[in-house]
């Protein structure tokens, strides 16, 4: 065995890595297949948890949400060769950053969507008022 597939089987290539020795056309079209044949595995599994009885009901968000995160590491690491290696460090604190104010702006909106639907007054109140005019 060379020693470029001793590295793979010993775990020193991440998933999406490209082997140093690949060069040409061939040296990512692997890679790229495989993500490919993952992302449409995953869009398939998605559609046929919706489109079958193959979960219970309430399950259901909670299998496309698992489905939904698997699809998005599958497109960082094979489509974005973002990885844990020290080169990609920039990247990944990009990505976290990104991901924190993503989160911010969600979860203010709901918290703000939240509070503006509590303080509101209720609805027999505002018909009393137009019918009192």
């Amino acid at each position: 065995m060379s020693t470029q597939h001793e590295a793979d089987w010993q775990g020193e290539l991440a998933p999406g890595d490209e082997r140093q020795g690949d060069s040409g056309a061939s040296g990512g079209v692997r890679g790229y297949l495989l993500a490919l044949a993952l992302s449409v595995l995953l869009t398939a599994a998605s559609f046929a948890v919706v489109g079958t009885k193959l979960l219970w009901a309430p399950g259901i968000p909670v299998a496309l949400a698992v489905f939904a995160v698997a699809q998005m590491g599958v497109h960082l690491v094979f489509f974005l060769h973002i990885n844990s290696g020290p080169d990609n460090t920039n990247n990944i604190l990009a990505l976290a950053f990104g991901i924190l104010i993503v989160s911010i702006i969600i979860s203010g909106s709901l918290w703000i969507m939240f509070h503006l639907n509590h303080n509101m007054m209720p609805m027999n109140k505002l018909t009393d008022l137009h019918l009192q005019h």
